[in-house]
């Protein structure tokens, strides 16, 4: 199968550079995919968690995104992101109390900057524990 060039950046490191044969990941309408060869665009990277195939290998990998753009250009993929973190990188109990204390916040009167970051917060923190395979939707 034909590759394209992934490239991911988030703010403390760079998360991967190398070969991919598929890419999806999280868009502000969805789930985008990207093959070889992809049309030339610009996108939003939403909370979530993405997904890519490396080249021989038939397993998904996972990683946990939050917010960020992707820019898709003869045939090189770049993602920069505010964070990205492999399943096995997740403190899971972290992620949890986050995901408590957005909960919390939420539920007291708040401006509408704090409700979004507030969202934001939860948001992140459920895309974690559903990468890490621990969420459950109440």
């Amino acid at each position: 199968m034909a590759e394209f060039t992934f490239k991911v950046f988030c703010c403390d490191r760079k998360f991967y550079d190398g070969p991919c044969e598929k890419l999806i990941f999280p868009g502000f309408q969805g789930d985008i995919e990207v093959l070889a060869h992809h049309e030339t665009m610009t996108a939003a990277v939403q909370n979530g968690t993405m997904r890519y195939q490396l080249p021989g290998d038939e397993t998904w990998r996972s990683a946990a995104v939050s917010h960020g753009f992707v820019e898709v250009k003869d045939n090189v993929v770049t993602m920069i992101v505010y964070s990205c973190e492999k399943p096995e990188e997740i403190d899971v109990y972290r992620a949890q109390e986050a995901l408590e204390r957005a909960r919390e916040r939420m539920i007291n009167k708040q401006s509408i900057v704090e409700y979004h970051m507030n969202r934001a917060a939860m948001a992140r923190a459920m895309a974690r524990l559903k990468t890490a395979g621990k969420y459950q939707a109440r």
